[in-house]
């Protein structure tokens, strides 16, 4: 299926943003350019406004139909993220996704973009600011990674047994029974660690460097553009319920793997499934 949205025209806008809005500020910040959201670790800084502001305006240029749903956007408007379930068109942007690396000068973010149509995500873009290499994926197309221009297929890696996996995940978006249930659990696996940046553990799941992936929190700039990326890469995703991930999905969890039988153990053995 090719995205109703031109990808390279979109991958063209992250990439004219992170160059002149978020890496002139990386490690440049002052004391009023970081603020909190909601807590402690939920920040924005001048750079994530900035960014967006410049893709929103770039995307009204050049996909006049398409409604712009971007996670500072939402923050000042909480009732434009419903509007996504129904739109005929929709691109989800996350101008920094891994804020606090970023606010703590930590090299350790991404920038990601995902188009929706009829409530269906039909393409996926990630973005590197430091290589200013993307991955990308259109809804039956395959995931690429794009090197400056020239691509090559990427695949997720190959299934191995419990005891061997390595992967990512994050406890504190769970309610505090599973978490005790999953903390119980993790001694089953090979290694576990969390970026903090759902960018850089999708770009690691669809390039075969991981093997798994956990999340709590659905938002959906966080989610869809690496969820579409690890499928068209090789991969599976669900909520931990076993039920689909859509768009409109906020909640229920999500676990990511290399395959079905994987989702399968790690369910069991890791959440209890």
């Amino acid at each position: 299926m090719t995205s109703p949205v031109n990808i390279e025209t979109l991958a063209g806008i992250l990439a004219d943003a992170a160059d002149t809005e978020i890496m002139p500020r990386f490690r440049n910040l002052g004391d009023r350019d970081v603020r909190q959201k909601t807590s402690a670790v939920d920040l924005v800084t001048e750079a994530d406004e900035a960014a967006e502001r410049l893709i929103k305006a770039r995307c009204a240029e050049a996909f006049p139909d398409a409604l712009f749903i971007g996670e500072e956007s939402v923050a000042a408007d909480p009732a434009l993220l419903p509007r996504l379930a129904e739109a005929e068109l929709a691109i989800v942007v996350d101008p920094i996704d891994g804020t606090a690396n970023f606010a703590a000068g930590l090299p350790a973010f991404g920038v990601m973009a995902s188009v929706v149509a009829k409530g269906e995500t039909v393409g996926g873009l990630l973005y590197d600011p430091f290589c200013k290499d993307f991955l990308l994926a259109e809804k039956g197309a395959g995931a690429f990674l794009d090197r400056r221009g020239q691509r090559s297929r990427i695949a997720v890696a190959n299934p191995v047994p419990l005891d061997e996996m390595v992967g990512s995940g994050g406890a504190s978006y769970f309610e505090k029974d599973l978490q005790g249930t999953i903390f119980a659990n993790l001694h089953k696996l090979r290694i576990v660690g969390n970026y903090r940046c759902a960018q850089l553990e999708y770009w690691a799941m669809a390039t075969g460097a991981v093997h798994f992936l956990f999340f709590g929190k659905l938002m959906p700039w966080d989610h869809l553009a690496g969820a579409l990326i690890v499928e068209e890469a090789g991969g599976m995703f669900r909520r931990l319920d076993g039920s689909a991930y859509r768009p409109r999905h906020v909640g229920g969890g999500l676990l990511v793997a290399t395959d079905e039988a994987s989702w399968e153990v790690l369910s069991r053995e890791i959440f209890g499934g």
